[in-house]
């Protein structure tokens, strides 16, 4: 048995005004057009649902019981609407949101504090991984939103995703305050050529960038110390145990101590980019955020 749900509300409409003709002025159809449905919902009912008479309609058994069930629907259907509303008009919902350590220490809070100022109704959700793990996020929909980063030689470029550049983090050079170079504004890499070099653990990508700068100069760097954060590698530095490269986002919350150097005549740059599926249609909240992403590194690009 398949019932048309409009044919099922039609019904309770006539039950509601107590005949055909009544049921058709309020809802502006014919009175033919009325029976003709509910006609129709009998057949599909398979059973008369209405028993005519001189002052109108009187609703049988079976009548009864899909009116029950009509006026059921139609209120789940009003909430349904409302609950569409809402979202639409970002006053309820949830947005989720994936992130990188370094975005998270950075661009991420200023976001997350705009967005919730604004919208106070959206549950926001934030997620903090590696890329794959990001990318891995997106594809299974556990997040809606990811910030994404990439190096020239190394670009994130799937045609699932669509990308949206935010910034461009360029690597800096870290030394203590006491350091020889501590007075200068830029260096050269291949002046550093005799420096020991404080670099990330676990095949970090800021080692790699370590490693191909120090190629593109002519020398390899002497590792003083292998660290698990940028915290740590900013201590290391700040003691004099080493000297560091980092992407300016990393140095945020710089650590007393510390000299950030440019380095020159060009520095190793990542792109930071807002990514989303590309097959998915973005709610309110993500084009909301979308703008306060926008707005986020706007304002990082002028504080520098």
């Amino acid at each position: 048995m398949r019932l048309d749900v409009r044919r099922m509300l039609l019904l309770a409409e006539v039950a509601g005004h107590g005949s055909l003709t009544a049921a058709a002025q309020a809802m502006a159809f014919t009175p033919s057009a009325v029976s003709q449905q509910i006609a129709k919902l009998e057949s599909e009912a398979g059973q008369p649902l209405l028993e005519r008479h001189a002052r109108g309609v009187a609703l049988t058994p079976a009548g009864e019981a899909l009116v029950r069930h009509a006026r059921r629907i139609g209120r789940q259907l009003g909430a349904a609407a409302a609950e569409l509303d809402e979202i639409a008009g970002l006053r309820s919902g949830e947005l989720r949101i994936g992130s990188f350590p370094t975005a998270g220490s950075s661009l991420l809070p200023l976001v997350v504090r705009r967005f919730a100022q604004a919208h106070p109704g959206i549950r926001l959700v934030v997620r903090s991984a590696v890329l794959d793990g990001l990318l891995s996020m997106l594809e299974s929909r556990e997040i809606q939103l990811a910030l994404l980063w990439d190096y020239d030689w190394s670009r994130v470029d799937d045609p699932a995703l669509a990308l949206t550049p935010l910034l461009d983090d360029a690597t800096a050079l870290i030394v203590s305050d006491g350091h020889p170079l501590a007075h200068r504004d830029a260096v050269n890499m291949a002046e550093l050529s005799g420096e020991d070099w404080i670099t990330r653990a676990d095949e970090h990508p800021v080692a790699d960038v370590l490693a191909r700068s120090c190629h593109a100069a002519g020398f390899r760097p002497s590792i003083a110390f292998f660290a698990h954060d940028y915290q740590e590698a900013q201590a290391m530095v700040s003691i004099g145990l080493g000297i560091a490269l980092a992407p300016r986002l990393a140095l945020t919350n710089l650590r007393s101590g510390i000299k950030v150097i440019a380095l020159e005549p060009s520095a190793p740059t990542r792109r930071i980019l807002l990514a989303r599926l590309a097959d998915r249609r973005p709610t309110p909240a993500e084009t909301a955020a979308e703008s306060l992403f926008h707005e986020a590194a706007t304002a990082l690009r002028r504080s520098r």
